[in-house]
């Protein structure tokens, strides 16, 4: 019992950190950043202006969208 105990718990503490990591990044999502996601260059601050919500320079984000946007 005391093993099945210790599992569950782990399993709990991840699960606990795994929805804090997703909020954490729905949050940053919807508010932007200021360095490019992917080449962590700075967004340019008239990007930002524009969209807000940016994670990429616009070089990176044409690539992300030419790969997966089809």
């Amino acid at each position: 019992m005391d093993e099945k105990f210790h599992e569950q718990a782990s399993q709990l503490e991840l699960d606990r950190r795994s929805d804090a990591l997703a909020q954490v990044r729905r949050t940053l999502s919807a508010q932007g950043q200021a360095h490019c996601e992917d080449c962590e260059e700075r967004i340019p601050a008239k990007r930002r202006k524009a969209f807000p919500s940016a994670i990429r320079c616009i070089a990176c984000q044409q690539i992300f969208e030419r790969i997966y946007k089809k």
